[in-house]
């Protein structure tokens, strides 16, 4: 029950804050999602930096990571709001927004992993 509790503490954290990203910084105007781009970014380096640095030195416990990696960065980053902005982009039409969303969300974010878990070492 306490890595429940420990999960859904991260997770409401970690999503409260992706909101208040989002509000500030998803444009309205040109409907590129910024907030979002930047929440799962953000989330790829902590995941990065927080299991990197739970291997790394043993230091943080099961509870630390299921607090942290499950529930903040779970709650922090979306891939099911990354997936509605894309099929927003496709039925406008916009495919260069598509492209450059998608593929800058995943090489960003896989870059941001690897230096999160490379600023550990």
């Amino acid at each position: 029950m306490k890595q429940l509790i420990l999960v859904f503490a991260g997770g409401g954290l970690g999503s409260v804050l992706r909101y208040i990203i989002g509000k500030v910084l998803n444009n309205a105007e040109t409907g590129i999602p910024y907030g979002t781009f930047l929440a799962n970014i953000l989330g790829s380096l902590f995941i990065g930096l927080i299991l990197g640095f739970a291997a790394k030195n043993e230091a943080l416990t099961q509870n630390h990571t299921l607090l942290l990696a499950t529930g903040f960065c779970g709650g922090f980053t979306t891939f099911s709001t990354f997936a509605y902005e894309n099929h927003v982009f496709l039925r406008s039409g916009d495919f260069l927004s598509f492209a450059v969303y998608t593929i800058a969300s995943f090489i960003v974010g896989f870059l941001a992993v690897f230096l999160g878990m490379y600023l550990v070492k």
